[in-house]
């Protein structure tokens, strides 16, 4: 059964409540500077020194901002649903020098200022909008009963009284049309302080796009990881199951064939083909495995994985890692497909006699260089694996270069961040 949701005069008048709670609320909050900037005036008027109360309210302003700020978040979260972001926490442990520094920066921050600009000049003017709205209400509910109150009043004076005839209907028309207009009034009085708390109070536009950039960062790591993770567990899967059934099936097949002689020419040409099938399937499947994900680059690493690539290789490789320790696993991935493809490539295209691999760890980057004598003109532009490989390379933050001029040699160089 589907509750029919509130009524439009129910969901206005809820609305209704919500904005002036919150203006209500706003009007002490965007006036409790003025007592100090108000003192100030009064003691440099009287005594003739400005600087020593310019000093106090420096301090009484500087470091009653931050705690109306927090106090500000907290209305905007509870009346409206706004979060207003605070700033990034400083990690790291406490200490006198770390406190001064946080506090050095924090004084030194254009946000701090924006906190001050907002509670010291823009708060009252806030408060003076927050008070008209208010004064409008409580003006539209006089004027709605202002028969009610020209009924309080006795009655000998109300027939003197020539106004009771000509000017309460004005009166009350006015107190209507207030209150009709009130929702609106509320409600843009609200958003207009939703706006300007969330450009004063919370990070600027900048720190909202680096906090963009980081978050998209670390979504896109996820991802990589995840799909990385997907693809070790479909190698797996494959690896234990399906190739051990293909194989289990070639071995009953040649067993098949071993043990029984007699069996009739065509029975045993059929059953020779099947077995020969199953050999092109698993050693497919292998094929299949080692580009998913190969066992053994998680197992013992990029050197193993890359030399059991290198020694199926047709073409001499030459073939030289230097790492002093093992890389993350999706860059350890990347590299090793890297090198996969690129030598994929000189097997059918380059032509080549000789190939040279360096994978190298060079500070936080992993440099893999490729290099053959064969024919050159290789071109990432035109759609062919290169042009996979630097995407793959770049979702990791990496670059990827190919120089290959007509005639060789060409040069594939893949740079992988590998900080952990």
């Amino acid at each position: 059964m589907i509750r029919p949701g509130p009524r439009r005069p129910a969901l206005r008048a809820r609305r209704l409540r919500r904005d002036a709670g919150f203006l209500a609320v706003g009007v002490p909050l965007h006036l409790a500077l003025v007592p100090v900037w108000s003192w100030a005036a009064t003691f440099t008027a009287r005594t003739g020194h400005w600087k020593p109360a310019f000093q106090v309210a420096a301090v009484l302003v500087v470091l009653g901002a931050p705690l109306l700020t927090a106090v500000q978040r907290v209305r905007h979260r509870a009346f409206l649903g706004v979060d207003v972001a605070p700033p990034e926490p400083d990690p790291g442990p406490w200490s006198w020098a770390v406190a001064a520094r946080q506090v050095s920066r924090w004084l030194s921050s254009a946000q701090t200022w924006r906190q001050v600009g907002y509670h010291l000049l823009l708060g009252p003017l806030l408060a003076a909008a927050e008070l008209l709205v208010l004064a409008a209400a409580v003006a539209g509910l006089a004027g709605a009963t202002a028969y009610g109150w020209a009924w309080a009043v006795p009655a000998p004076g109300r027939r003197g009284w020539l106004g009771y005839a000509t000017q309460l209907p004005c009166y009350t028309l006015a107190g209507l049309l207030l209150l009709a207009a009130l929702p609106w009034l509320a409600g843009a009085t609200a958003r207009g302080e939703s706006r300007a708390a969330a450009a004063l109070l919370g990070p600027s536009r900048s720190q909202r796009l680096q906090r963009r950039v980081e978050h998209l960062a670390e979504s896109r790591t996820g991802l990589i990881e995840a799909v990385d993770a997907e693809r070790r567990r479909i190698e797996r899967d494959l690896h234990d199951g399906t190739q051990q059934r293909l194989v289990s099936l070639a071995v009953n097949l040649g067993l098949v064939l071993a043990t029984t002689p007699d069996l009739p020419a065509g029975a045993r040409t059929a059953l020779a083909e099947a077995h020969l099938e199953a050999k092109d399937a698993i050693a497919e499947l292998n094929d299949l495995v080692r580009g998913l994900h190969p066992a053994v680059l998680e197992d013992r690493g990029l050197d193993a994985a890359l030399s059991g690539l290198a020694a199926r290789l047709p073409v001499p490789v030459r073939l030289r890692v230097d790492l002093d320790e093992r890389v993350p696993p999706g860059v350890e991935s990347v590299a090793y497909f890297v090198v996969s493809e690129a030598l994929t490539n000189v097997t059918k295209h380059a032509g080549a006699t000789r190939t040279e691999v360096t994978v190298e760890q060079v500070g936080p980057v992993l440099r893999v260089n490729v290099t053959d004598n064969g024919l050159g003109g290789a071109d990432p532009s035109a759609g062919t694996g290169l042009s996979g490989l630097a995407r793959r390379v770049g979702s990791v933050d990496g670059s990827f270069h190919v120089t290959s001029p007509v005639g060789g040699p060409t040069t594939v160089t893949a740079e992988l961040p590998c900080a952990r």
